[in-house]
């Protein structure tokens, strides 16, 4: 295995069964590319009571400013249906010019094209004059409770501290150089209990309703719209997610009626305004009604899921400027800079240092028979190459 081809790092992380939340030996194997090429690697178990124990890896080569950072992640989803497959999850075979496996897009394809440009520009140029990080973890795909947060605020309380990162997941929706990530929006979810009465359906004055306050509850959240979008987002968008009264008798008024959302949100709001915003609309929607007359309001109770994600943009145009150039000069393309999609660990990135996201065509991430394209793995690893090169001509300068 040479550090400096893409395929032979990506098949050797590929054939580490790491699915959340076990190691699977893919951080050992990332260590074997590391060392040789001067990284200094540490391996930071983290816990927290009621979640599971992970293994994360950081890395630095060099000791001295300025610092870029590689942020990652080895673990992965379930292969599901291992017989769907064409090829084995964990044999990263290759087949017509495509290598095959899970993770080989999210993301260990992204974290093998890093090492590999890196390796090449160590062999052929040395070291850069600053310093290079990987903070790699084991659980972006699950709870993240244990990962980037734990493995961010280890390597602070040793001393580390950075000018930049780049997050290496799968950000381009058709081909490389179509999509930079720099920023994303914020995310909230709730659960929203409505109290009723139990009763017979044929004798509804006895009891209430609680689907009827569930269904104003819900519409208040949905309509009208949180906000039009703003210069750099999307408008706001909730979503309500799952309604459920467990209840199997269909001549059963149900006693209560569950409902939870998820909202993806822009810079209109932060989550407290957001969450005051909501607070606002059911209160609302909790004394009409029309749909229970002559009832009093509907009573109800809200519970936010934990650790609300932040909506954040990066404005540091030194780092756009020089991922931007990199994927011009390798493909003649110029990225559109979005804050589309869902969330990923540059959310606690953003509060250490400036961030941003780039990675392979995430067309088949998540999904029987991931895969990518032999071809964009050497196109990535060349851009990387040259936004490392970059990125460090212009903050030495």
């Amino acid at each position: 295995m040479i550090a400096t081809n893409p395929v032979d790092v990506l098949q050797a992380l590929i054939r580490c069964p790491s699915v959340t939340p076990a190691e699977g030996g893919a951080l050992t194997a990332l260590q074997r590319f590391l060392e040789p090429l001067g990284f200094k690697v540490s391996r930071v178990m983290a816990h927290e009571d009621g979640t599971p124990d992970i293994e994360n890896l950081y890395a630095r080569l060099g000791t001295d400013g300025p610092h870029l950072m590689f942020a990652g992640h080895t673990d992965v989803v379930p292969v599901g249906n291992e017989v769907a497959w064409s090829h084995p999850p964990f044999a990263a075979e290759i087949s017509d010019g495509m290598l095959y496996g899970r993770g080989a897009v999210d993301m260990k394809g992204g974290i093998a094209c890093f090492i590999a440009a890196l390796a090449r520009l160590v062999e052929e140029k040395g070291a850069p004059k600053g310093s290079v990080s990987l903070l790699i973890t084991g659980d972006e795909e699950g709870p993240a409770i244990n990962g980037t947060t734990k493995l961010l605020e280890w390597a602070t309380a040793q001393g580390e501290r950075w000018d930049a990162c780049l997050v290496g997941e799968p950000t381009n929706p058709d081909q490389l150089g179509d999509m930079v990530k720099i920023g994303r929006r914020g995310s909230i979810s709730g659960t929203v209990t409505v109290h009723g009465v139990q009763g017979h359906a044929a004798y509804p004055h006895l009891a209430d309703n609680p689907v009827r306050g569930a269904i104003k509850l819900a519409e208040a959240l949905m309509h009208p719209p949180f906000d039009h979008g703003t210069d750099n987002f999307q408008p706001s968008n909730l979503e309500v997610t799952s309604i459920d009264v467990d209840n199997t008798a269909t001549n059963v008024i149900p006693a209560s009626a569950v409902f939870k959302f998820n909202i993806r949100f822009n810079d209109t709001w932060s989550a407290e305004s957001l969450q005051t915003e909501i607070l606002r609309r059911l209160d609302a929607a909790a004394a009409d009604t029309t749909l229970r007359p002559g009832r009093e309001p509907i009573r109800y109770d809200i519970v936010w899921s934990e650790r609300p994600s932040q909506v954040f943009l990066t404005r540091n145009n030194a780092l756009i400027a020089s991922l931007s150039d990199a994927i011009e000069k390798v493909t003649g393309a110029t990225p559109q800079l979005s804050t589309t999609g869902g969330t990923s660990d540059a959310r606690f990135i953003k509060d250490y240092c400036p961030v941003v996201e780039f990675g392979l065509v995430g067309q088949t991430m998540h999904m029987v028979d991931e895969r990518v394209a032999v071809e964009d793995l050497e196109t990535l690893t060349r851009i990387y190459r040259t936004f490392i090169e970059q990125w460090f001509a212009n903050a030495i300068a």
